[in-house]
């Protein structure tokens, strides 16, 4: 009797060994690694609104290993999982179900990276880059930037609407819709638009986006950083005398060809508000995005006397400022000797 009770008492021992054993395993796949990366590297993965978890899981494999298909079907059946929230995810090298699941279930998808550089030059453009980098329709967003009373909520007008997109890099998720993505670059707009900056704006006259405008035509001009302080005052000044800015982006913008190496007679000649050679003032918005480099550039502007500006005959890419129209002239036709020569059309 003594003999067949240690028996017993054995192989419940041995039982519940191998119980244990398989729920501290269970734990640790649920709570710790069930999937480990071959490269061990992070991987991510946009799930698209269509997608199942069955197509998501063929896609993780070709670059997880999973370590126990028992303990992914037990933990599924357990939280219920069967259908996966669209969103952009990254997973680190190593990773348990419970998160996994979670996430996928929750939509806690991981943020990403979201940039916006001065390139950009229309509505078009933007909606575009939007559409290739988030689960958006670009055409939604076109739409919202060219609706003047959407606009009106964030005090712009389409054709200042690009105003709202701040050049920089922001972190936001893939699946945000439109209208949450103009909240977020409004919350980003106003914090930009400090008090400092308001009230130099207010200095020079200038309301945020006549400022944004002038820094999208100073950019335009060059990209030697140094020279953008120069060229702001120079435009400054003209817009103080009442005199025509004559600023060739604007006129290239107007045309709609940014291939455009050389502005021709023809082409100042087309009617435009856009066209600063025919229009005084500043055009109806930017003509491109505008950095926030630039924009501090002109509402920190030098005083100087300078009205006229020339590419540099020398091609350096920089320019020669004068405050004489004969001066001026003079070295525009050293330039316009120097394009003839290199055969630029």
């Amino acid at each position: 009797m003594k003999r067949r009770n240690i028996i017993i008492l054995s192989i419940l021992a041995a039982l519940i060994l191998v119980i244990g054993g398989f729920a501290a395993k269970l734990y640790y796949h649920f709570s710790v690694s069930n999937f480990v990366s071959h490269d061990g590297e992070t991987h991510s993965y946009h799930v698209y609104p269509d997608m199942t978890a069955d197509s998501l899981m063929a896609e993780m494999l070709g670059d997880y290993e999973m370590t126990s298909e028992l303990a992914w079907c037990l933990h599924c059946h357990y939280l219920k999982y069967e259908q996966p929230k669209p969103g952009y995810y990254r997973f680190a090298a190593e990773v348990g179900n419970r998160e996994l699941i979670r996430r996928l279930q929750l939509g806690e998808e991981t943020p990403m990276r979201l940039s916006f550089t001065q390139s950009i030059r229309t509505p078009e453009q933007l909606a575009g880059l939007m559409g290739r980098k988030l689960l958006l329709d670009s055409a939604e967003v076109v739409q919202r930037m060219k609706d003047r009373e959407y606009m009106a909520h964030f005090g712009l007008t389409p054709e200042t609407s690009v105003c709202l997109f701040i050049p920089n890099t922001y972190e936001v998720y893939w699946t945000m819709s439109a209208d949450q993505l103009f909240a977020r670059m409004y919350k980003e707009y106003q914090r930009f638009w400090n008090e400092d900056r308001l009230a130099k704006a207010k200095q020079l006259g200038l309301t945020p986006t006549e400022v944004a405008t002038l820094a999208s035509i100073v950019a335009s001009e060059t990209n030697k950083k140094d020279e953008h302080p120069i060229i702001a005052s120079l435009y400054m000044n003209r817009l103080r005398k009442g005199i025509a800015l004559q600023a060739c982006p604007t006129v290239i913008f107007a045309v709609g060809d940014f291939s455009l190496r050389r502005v021709l007679k023809r082409h100042l000649r087309i009617e435009s508000p856009y066209n600063t050679y025919t229009h005084r003032g500043l055009p109806p918005g930017p003509i491109r995005l505008a950095r926030p480099d630039v924009i501090d550039a002109v509402l920190n502007a030098p005083k100087t006397d300078y009205l006229y500006m020339c590419a540099n005959p020398d091609f350096s890419g920089t320019h020669v400022f004068s405050s004489t129209y004969a001066k001026h002239s003079a070295v525009a036709r050293q330039y316009q000797r120097e394009l003839n020569h290199r055969k630029v059309k």
